[in-house]
Formats: C-alpha cells, structure tokens, sequence
C-alpha cells in the first residue's frame, strides 16, 4: 500500500501549476488555425447533385486550389447533418463508427430559389431551409424565413489534407508539421498535419450549455480572454475547479437556448478539440459603438470548433423546445439505458476494504444503524497483484461465498476492472490477450507499453470488435472464477490513463486495429471499453438481465451502456458546489445517469460537509459514497450518533423516493428527458432561471436547492413560474412563484419544494436495500396548481430484467387530479405486469377548504365514504388507509 499511496501522491499536487498538461498554446494544430491566416472557401453551386439522403456540393479552397465534399443531410426529426471530407484523399479519413446506433432518416431537399449567388433548398414544406452562398462559402440554416444558423460564417473552415510522408524532411517549420514534442513526449504524424475546424453562429443567443466533462459553471463562458474549452479525455486527479481543462470523459455536444427556441451543435470527432465560444453584444463590443446601436444588436453566439484528425461531422439539432431537442440528441445517439433498479440505491465503496471480513463488517454496519444501502465495491486491492479478473488468495480467498453472503441481505458487489493488463508472461489472461492480438500497438508495431497501478502494462485495443468480444467473454462465470450473478463492474483509468505518458495517457501515434493512430479515436476509448464490459455482462445472463456498469471515461452515445460519474474530487465545499453544474452539464448531454463522489475523493471531509454532501447526493441521479485509501474510514456511523442520525434521514428519504426516481429513468429511456433538469429546461422562457445552476429541477415535480455552503443559517431559492404554486415537501407550505424565498436551514435542512400541478409517489415504511422497497405500499402526493388541477406518473416493473422490453411486462399508470376528482388510469400503452403494488395513503396539497366528505371508488367494488383528516394551516388533506392497487382503475372524489 506504501507503493500505491505514493503513486497517488504524485499525481496530486496542482496539476495546471506543474505543467502536467497542456495549454493550448502548447498544441500546434490549434496554434496553426487560429493564427491562420483563414483559408477562403467558395461553394461550387453548379456541382450540386440532390440525393436521397440530401444534396452534395464541391467546395474550394481559393488559394490552394484544394477541393472538398459538402454534403447537406436533413432528417425527419428536426436535424441537419453537415459533413465535409476530402475530396480524394489518399486515404480514408476516421469516421466515428459505434456511436450512432442508426443513420438518421433523411428528408428530400427541393430547390426552393437559385442564383448564381446562391441555392435556397427546402424540406418540410418549406418550414426548413438550407441556403448555400458561393463565395465565400456560408451555409445557413433558416426556420419560416428567419436565419437560426450559419455555417463558416467568420470563415474558420480549417481543413488539412492527408500527406504521404516526404522521404526528407530537411525544413524545419516542414519538420514540425510531422513531429510534435512535449516535455519528453515525441509524437510523429504518419500522415502529416490532419487537422480540421469550422465556426458556427448561432443567431439571436446569449446562453449555450454542454461540452462535459469540465469543472466549471453551467453556462458556458466567453473563451475571449482564456483558455478554449477543450475536449480530451485525461486522468486529473483533484482537478481545479472552473477550468476549461479536459477531464475524464468528452460529449461534444453544445445545447443553446433563448425563450423562444433551444437549438444544438454536435461534433461526432473522436480526437483531441478544442470550442471557442464568443458572445455578441458582450463586454468586449468596442467602446466606439454608439449606446443606440449596441441596444439593438441582436444578440448572437460565435462558436469556433478545431479537431486534431477526422472530418467534419456537425449536426446542427432544431428543437425547438428543450424536449423535442433532447428527443432529436436520442434519436442519433441513443436513450439512456434503464437501469437496475438496485443501482439507484445507494452505494458504498471505498479504495480499498482490506478483505472479506471488512466487507462483511462494514456490510453489518449498515443494518446494525438502519441505514438502507444495496451495492459495496471493490477498488484494485482485492486482486491478485492488480491482474484484473483474479482475487486476491490471502484477502478474498472465498469471493463467491462472499456474494452469496450479501445475497442473502437482497445486496450486490461491484469490482474494478481497468483496461491496462499487467505485462506477465506467467499469467494466462495476458498471454491469451498477447497471442489474440488484443493489445494496442505502438508506431513501430511492437505492443505499447506504459506503466499504471500494475507497473508496466499494455492496454487492450476496445476499437476493435473482436477484442470486444474476447473481453465480453471474460465475464464468464467459468471464466471469471469467484464471480457470480451478483457481480457487477466498475471500468476505471480508461481515458486511458498512462502514468508514464504524456498528459498521464496514450501516446497520440499508438496504432489501433484498422491502422488507425491513436489520435484518431482517443476520446472514445473509454466508450468502448465500457461497451464490452456492458455486453459481458449481458452475455453472461443470456440476454435476461440488465447490467451495471460505472465508467470513469464516456463519450456521446454513453448513456445507452450505464452511469458515470465526476471523478476524483476533493473533500471540500468548492467541489461540493461544482458538484451540482457538472451533473446538469452532464444530464443536458445526455448523459442521465450521472454523479459525485459523495464526501470527496480524497482528503477527509469534516461532519458538516459529510452531511451536506449526503444531502446533495441523494438527489443526483448516481448516489455513491467512495474515499481513497490516504483517507481516514469514512462509513457514516463514524461521526457521532448526530451525524450519523442525519445521514440515516438523507439515506432513507432517498429510498422513499426511488419510485419517482424509477419513473424518471423510464422516461429517460423513452422520451430522453433527463431526471436532472436545470430550471430553465422547465421554465423556458423565464430568463431569470437561464445562468442559475445552484438549483434544479428533479423531474417536472421537485425543485431541489442543497445546501452548499458551510455554516449558513438561511439560503435563497429561486421559485420559478409567475403563476406557479410551490410546496415545501416537509413542512406543505405554500410559496407563490415568480420570487426568490429567503428560506431559514439548519443542518437537517434540505430544500425541496413540489410543484403545484404534479404528482409524487413514494414508498412508506423502512427498507435495508431495493429488493425490501419493492413490497412496501405507496403514498401519493397531490400538489395542486391555482385550477386545482394535477397529473404525474408511477412506473414500475421486476427491477432487474429486460422483460419490460421483450415482454411488455411493466405497468405504467397515470394520476390525473380534475374537478375534485383523482383518477389512476392506465398511461398509454398497458404492460402486462402482475403488480400488487398497494396506495396506502393520499394526500392533497392546496386544498382551501374542508371537504364534507372523500368517496373512493374501485373498479368492481362499491363505493366507500373514506376517513380523511384536514389541516386547515396548510390546506392538506389525507386519506389513509385506503389500500387501492396501482395496477387498477380507480378514482377519489372530494365533496
């Protein structure tokens, strides 16, 4: 352990200060398109071809005389796609493959108006239209007339043919093209310099959102006087807070929104980019624009995107509503997968519990203080040497028994499984991926090697599908002896992380399967590493059940494989606070299943901070407790029965609520809405709620604002909506909307209001993990609007198998509050899941006055008059016991 602490503690120390990584001063390609000079580009309209997938035009590049393939795609959905390639390239360029799980359906573009200027076309009867100028080329994107896009509008179009390289290469700016250093680090270009870039503008908008992972605001900053944020996923242990510094994982996805439109920007590239984002008017408007005219400049957001290798692949997403936006991002990269419902427990992991007996005592802790948990993990020490797939004969030598010990509590285990393999000859899971030709090359075509937690380890190619497969296969219960159905797995270090590489990861000049350097693809190694994990697993079950799988690295398309989360931050109330915008970041992406280490990776949080975390952890969507091994024991019954009594509260609350958290990862996985919601996704045309990333929206119900600040005794919570009806979820008071409440907190405080018009359900009574919730009754909550009105929905199948979608067996049920009367009704489409799932109570908030009497009314049954009790000082009304299946029709009137 003295080895490993060590090595932890060399990557601790600041890591922009030391220079670990780069700036972007430090990368030639980036230097090269932004001091330029612009190359100019003329769009040839009379090379024009209309395809079933679109329309195709040549373009040119004047001084150079370069050509290049424009093709102009529309979808059915609302989406355009622009690519641009070489013309003839000497060779195929890298297309990211695996990421759209289906080609978009295109529309028919017609020629609505051209001149030899311009070529107008259109698609959806002529609601949409594309605009191609001559010269220069721009491109723009026009919604009933009005211009909402254009395409190389600053004439940032940065395109880098493939070279063979020269036999000499005797000039050195020559030279430089093709060989690269950092520090130590040589890099050479087999191709010679492939960059690529293009500007966007984005008319009419002031707020763009997106581009994770960063540790940084939710609203993206004006890069004019800073770094450009920068997409390449990267191993920053303690990363500094409100940096545009690339972290673990990479979703080039931009989201902008104005009242009246959200509109998208994706990248699909895989290398090494960087985003310039200018807004317009801003500060930096000269000073010599007279008052009028800066008043009246429309506003508009320059975005300026430059990758290393590829082509252009940009897809522009129309919305026009925050939903139909997140709907179109699904339809090209996928829905978030269900997952298990275990997994929205609770978990507990830290780096690392010595052995089995620690697993079983910290298990015991958790039922001896009634704190309800359902997953513990495993970090690198409980294999045998850091050789993945093994268990360590002296600490875990019965891991089988150990699971079938957690078992019996309805409890799972999860393990680490990272890409790096340890280079050992005697060991026969690495001669097999040796011989089978699954390791990563480097340029000499000799397996690459680095060094990571094992010493010197080479890595497993995930590009190719057939080491895939060989992996996938690894999770065998006959292969993977110890293991069980119980197991599940966490990928970890898969940026890759290379502690003997530059920036901590894999030289850009390494070769994957297809020949393609490692530059190509680097953002989607982890992506791929978490796809074969994810498909071992279901391998394993037959295809029955669904799997669990965490990855430290993602890309776009990563919500379809599991969860992810913000990786190594610290135990203090910066990074509690960040906390908050990089999972809305995240959740805008896509990326729904998302959360923080709850009491910060490293360092030791004091009991205050502890509780808050708790607090603001059990509303994010991944709720895990996780510590390095330099750190004291953190299990929450270490701190004092008041510490440990607030948790408990935090913990439970958080169980009680996994119905409507349950039902929110169904509509994930149906309609793309994410479970985290900033307000303004909500609230779309209130400007006031546009920078606000303190507080959110969990689901359409719930405003959550946690507490991130140590030692206060009230916190302002902005309630939306002029002519909304907010209800705080523990005391039922009743707030207006349209208002910033000054709301007094202590430490058991967590600010949480229901909207007025919706509906919550929650389980009642105590539990010790997920498999216990599922038979406990239900209580529903009404929260009324001003019309007395309110609907929600309730989800639920078995929690663990694919019946849901081979079968149709779940129950999807909706709660409609109209005229007095609450129906439960079937929500569209019926499952046939034989539920038994009782409401034991109901309670109405925003009742005005005491009903004469509350009538519930069961299909098949006679109507019953039902006890209820009011409390006048809070207008709330509670039915009990009224004990009415989920799955069938009834109503209660109140007279």
């Amino acid at each position: 352990m003295a080895e490993v602490s060590q090595t932890l503690a060399s990557v601790i120390p600041n890591v922009e200060g030391e220079g670990k990584f780069k700036k972007s001063s430090d990368v030639a390609f980036y230097r090269r398109q932004i001091q330029g000079p612009n190359m100019q580009h003329q769009a040839l309209l009379d090379t024009m071809v209309l395809t079933e997938k679109g329309a195709r035009f040549e373009l040119v590049e004047a001084d150079s005389q370069t050509r290049l393939l424009l093709s102009l795609s529309p979808s059915k959905h609302g989406i355009v796609r622009i690519t641009i390639d070489e013309f003839q390239p000497i060779k195929a360029r890298y297309r990211v493959p695996d990421v759209l799980p289906g080609e978009p359906q295109c529309e028919q573009l017609t020629v609505e108006k051209q001149t030899k200027d311009s070529v107008t076309l259109s698609w959806s009867s002529g609601f949409y239209q594309l605009r191609v100028w001559h010269s220069p080329f721009r491109m723009e994107i026009l919604c009933e007339q009005e211009v909402m896009v254009t395409f190389n509008s600053k004439d940032k179009l940065w395109f880098e043919r493939l070279q063979h390289r020269p036999s000499e290469l005797q000039d050195e700016r020559k030279s430089s093209l093709w060989k690269e250093t950092f520090k130590q680090f040589v890099d050479i270009k087999a191709n010679g310099p492939s960059s690529i870039g293009a500007d966007l503008c984005l008319h009419g908008f002031r707020h763009v959102y997106g581009l994770p992972q960063h540790a940084d605001n939710l609203q993206l900053r004006d890069t004019r006087d800073g770094e450009p944020y920068r997409l390449y996923n990267l191993d920053v242990f303690a990363y500094p807070l409100y940096s545009r510094l690339g972290l673990y994982g990479s979703v080039p996805l931009m989201v902008a929104h104005k009242p009246d439109r959200t509109l998208g920007v994706f990248w699909l590239n895989a290398s090494e980019t960087f985003i310039n984002i200018q807004y317009s008017p801003s500060d930096h408007q000269d000073d010599k624009t007279p008052p009028v005219k800066r008043r009246r400049a429309e506003p508009q957001t320059d975005v300026h995107w430059l990758s290393e290798s590829g082509m252009i692949d940009c897809m522009v997403l129309l919305g026009p509503s925050p939903q139909q936006l997140f709907a179109q991002y699904a339809q090209l990269t996928g829905y978030q997968a269900l997952p298990p419902l275990f997994a929205l427990g609770y978990h507990q992991c830290r780096w690392n519990y010595i052995d089995e007996a620690d697993v079983k005592s910290v298990d015991a802790g958790f039922d001896r203080h009634s704190i309800p948990y359902d997953v513990i993990w495993l970090d690198i020490e409980h294999t045998d040497g850091k050789r993945y797939f093994t268990w360590d004969p002296v600490h875990f030598p019965e891991p089988a028994k150990l699971q079938q010990h957690l078992e019996k509590k309805n409890r799972k285990l999860v393990i680490i499984s990272d890409p790096h393999i340890k280079v050992d000859p005697s060991w026969s899971l690495y001669c097999e991926a040796r011989d089978g030709g699954h390791f990563v090359k480097d340029r000499e075509g000799q397996i690459f090697k680095g060094s990571c937690w094992p010493g010197e380890s080479s890595y497993l190619d995930f590009s190719s599908s057939a080491t895939r497969a060989w992996y996938s296969r690894c999770f065998s219960l006959d292969k993977y002896k110890g293991s069980t159905p119980l197991l599940f797995v966490w990928n970890d270090m898969n940026e890759p992380s290379v502690f003997s590489g530059p920036e901590l990861t894999m030289l850009k000049d390494a070769v994957h399967c297809g020949d393609w350097e490692h530059r190509d693809l680097h953002n989607l190694y982890g992506f791929y590493q978490h796809m074969a994990t994810v498909e071992g697993l279901i391998t394993r079950s037959g295809g029955l059940e669904r799997p669990f799988v965490l990855s430290r690295s993602f890309f776009a398309g990563s919500q379809r494989l599991g969860a992810v989360w913000t990786g190594d931050n610290v135990a203090n109330w910066e990074y509690l606070k960040i906390s908050v915008p990089m999972v809305l970041s995240l959740s805008l992406a896509g990326i729904a299943f998302c959360g923080a280490d709850v009491g910060g990776f490293i360092q030791d949080p004091e009991p205050e901070l502890l509780v808050r975390w708790y607090q603001a952890g059990a509303l994010q969507p991944f709720f895990r407790g996780h510590s390095a091994n330099v750190t004291n024991r953190r299990e929450p019954w270490l701190f004092g029965d008041e510490v440990t009594a607030a948790i408990r509260t935090v913990i439970q609350q958080r169980y009680s609520l996994l119905p409507y958290w349950y039902t929110l990862f169904h509509q994930a996985h149906t309609s793309a809405l994410p479970p985290l919601r900033p307000l303004w996704v909500e609230f779309p045309e209130e400007e006031s709620t546009f920078s606000v990333d303190s507080q959110y929206m969990l689901g359409g119900a719930l405003l959550a604002c946690p507490v991130t600040e140590p030692g206060i005794q009230e916190i302002k919570v902005l309630l939306p909506g002029s002519d909304d009806i907010w209800y705080d979820i523990h005391s039922a008071l009743v707030y207006k909307g349209g208002r910033t409440l000054s709301l007094p907190v202590t430490l058991d405080t967590v600010p949480v209001f229901q909207r007025g018009g919706s509906v919550v359900c929650r389980s009642v009574g105590s539990c010790s993990c997920t498999a216990e919730l599922r038979q406990l009754p239900l209580s529903v909550t009404v929260a009324l609007n001003s019309q007395g009105t309110a609907d929600g929905e309730l989800y639920l199948d078995d929690g663990h198998s694919f019946r849901y979608r081979d079968r149709k067996a779940f129950c999807l049920r909706r709660f409609s509050m109209l005229s007095g009367r609450l129906l439960c009704r079937p929500a569209g489409e019926e499952g046939t899941f034989d539920c038994n799932t009782v409401i034991q109570s109901v309670t109405l908030l925003g009742v005005k006055s005491k009903p004469s009497a509350v009538i519930v009314h069961a299909s098949g049954a006679k109507d019953i008059s039902a006890a209820f009790q009011y409390m006048e000082t809070c207008c709330t009304l509670t039915v009990n016991s009224v004990n009415l299946k989920v799955a069938m029709d009834w109503e209660i009137q109140i007279r």
